[in-house]
């Protein structure tokens, strides 16, 4: 896990915004000036709260539209970033300054390219074809594969989880605690955001099926184990946003893992 000092990208980009003197940049006085700032553990809970209700919103609440799914991680998206820009934040602290923007999409599209290349070499393999499979993909159409990899996987998915998590949370706690606290508390905390999608993970996926079983311990292992896999996911995301300096690579690769899964298990169907 990630343990240097202040020396990451996110701090040179810190670093490169004081004015002589020490002296942050003035800005204009407004509503969020004039209401005062919140502190970094009060806008830390405040983003846990945020989340707690948009992951019952977007995975209890079944009767809502996919419409009103995106508008909500649109939503959510907007009022983290607020919470930030309350606490004092910028777009640095969120990895999304202008100066590490083009660095940060060099990354992603590497990363996009070799998450392409491992999910072919997988699917194409007897051995590994099996762990590409998943039952919820049976009824897929064409159209319905694509709004999936282009509109709901990363609206719906990737904006809201990485805003929140590599943007926010790991932002806040960036700068109370250092580079080890933020990456602890992000991971952690997305790992946790994934207990309710994986509540039928494990009848879902034949592979894990074989693992765990059908039965009701056997969901509830394969839940942990989707709880500890993600956590470690987003250790890696964590390390991609602080070596990049831009939340672009992680974003580039949750995108690519979440959607070329879906390809991969239509075309298997």
């Amino acid at each position: 896990m990630p343990c240097r000092p202040p020396d990451d990208a996110e701090r040179r980009e810190g670093q490169g915004r004081r004015a002589a003197g020490g002296a942050p940049r003035s800005r204009r006085p407004g509503r969020i000036s004039r209401l005062g700032r919140i502190g970094t553990w009060p806008a830390v809970a405040l983003t846990v709260a945020v989340l707690v209700a948009a992951n019952l919103v977007m995975h209890r609440w079944t009767g809502l539209s996919r419409l009103a799914d995106l508008a909500t991680a649109v939503v959510v998206s907007a009022l983290l970033l607020g919470v930030l820009r309350w606490a004092g934040g910028t777009r640095a602290d969120a990895g999304l300054a202008p100066g590490t923007l083009a660095r940060g999409t060099r990354w992603a599209l590497v990363l996009i390219g070799l998450v392409a290349a491992v999910y072919l070499v997988g699917a194409l393999l007897p051995p590994t074809r099996t762990l590409f499979e998943d039952r919820r993909y049976e009824g897929m159409s064409g159209s319905e594969l694509t709004l999936r990899v282009l509109v709901l996987v990363p609206v719906g998915t990737v904006l809201v989880e990485e805003i929140a998590f590599r943007g926010v949370l790991y932002g806040l706690v960036l700068r109370a605690r250092g580079t080890l606290w933020a990456t602890t508390v992000s991971s952690l905390l997305f790992g946790l955001w994934h207990v309710l999608p994986s509540l039928h993970l494990a009848t879902a996926k034949p592979a894990l099926t074989a693992v765990f079983g059908d039965s009701a311990l056997g969901g509830v292992l394969a839940v942990v184990a989707a709880v500890l896999f993600t956590a470690a996911a987003g250790v890696l995301f964590c390390e991609l946003r602080r070596r990049s300096g831009s939340l672009l690579a992680p974003m580039g690769l949750h995108w690519a893992v979440n959607a070329f899964g879906y390809v991969a298990g239509f075309l298997l169907r």
